[in-house]
Parts: C-alpha cells; structure tokens; sequence
C-alpha cells in the first residue's frame, strides 16, 4: 500500500487537486464566516464584479463549474438579493445576471478578504515564482483545452 500512496503523491493532477482543494477550502472559510458564502457562490460574485452582467452560460464557461452548481449559486445569490436577473435582449431564453447595490458591497469587502488570505498563504513563494507558477498553470489549461479540441 505505501508505494501506491507514494505513486499517488507524484501524479501531477492529483497533486494540483488537493492542493487547489486545500487553497480554496481555507480562503473559503475566510469568507463563509464572514458573509455565509459557499465557494460556487464566491467565484459567481467575483467573476461578475471583475466582468460585469452574464449569463449563466457565460458564468459556466468563466467559472468552469458546471451548469447545476452555477444554477444553484445563482439562485442563492439571488434570494439573498446579492445577484439579480435582467432580460437578454440578444436571446429571449437567457438572462443577465449581476450583481446588485448589495451584491457590489459585498465584492467590494470580500475581495480584500481573499487577497488577504491569498498573501498569507503564498507568503513562502517569491513573486517571480508565482509568476512561474501561473505560466505552468495556463501551460496546463491549454494543454487541456488542446486534448478538448477547444483550441
């Protein structure tokens, strides 16, 4: 059993899982205290304060979560009166969300919060190796995105 534990320790998308999982679950609970947010619910308010009004098939495509925990997020989002719907003139069976007067205060306050977090947590890694880091991790989407025949 150690060597196949040991195996699974050196296979690269394991590693980058639970390290992304251990990353996002601390930030997370940085702002799940704060404002009672679940992570699907953070990355909707962070996309559409960074982008403006999407729909939610914009939101699946930026957030790369699938369309049932975007849906869900949404409707959270909006019955807490943080995301609100309008009409998309351009297709009349989608809608635009964003994020209302709420919604923007609510951005406004969680985002230092998580660069907070953020620093705390890279504070062992210098920048020019975030830098390096980010480089690999777009590296690796493409390459993702090349066996998906998205590129």
């Amino acid at each position: 059993m150690p060597s196949r534990i040991a195996r699974l320790a050196d296979f690269l998308p394991y590693l980058m899982s639970i390290t992304s999982n251990a990353v996002s679950g601390q930030i997370a609970d940085e702002y799940r205290a704060r404002f009672g947010l679940r992570i699907p619910e953070w990355r909707v308010i962070t996309v559409l304060g960074h982008v403006g009004p999407l729909t939610q098939r914009d939101l699946v495509s930026a957030t790369l979560m699938d369309k049932v925990a975007v849906n869900r997020a949404c409707k959270v989002l909006e019955e807490r009166g943080i995301v609100m719907r309008s009409p998309n003139d351009r297709d009349g069976r989608s809608h635009h969300l964003e994020l209302t007067e709420e919604g923007r205060k609510v951005h406004a306050e969680v985002m230092p919060l998580t660069f907070e977090s953020y620093e705390r947590i890279f504070a062992d890694i210098t920048l020019e190796e975030r830098e390096v880091l980010k480089t690999l991790l777009n590296r690796i989407r493409d390459g993702v995105r090349k066996v998906e025949g998205t590129i």
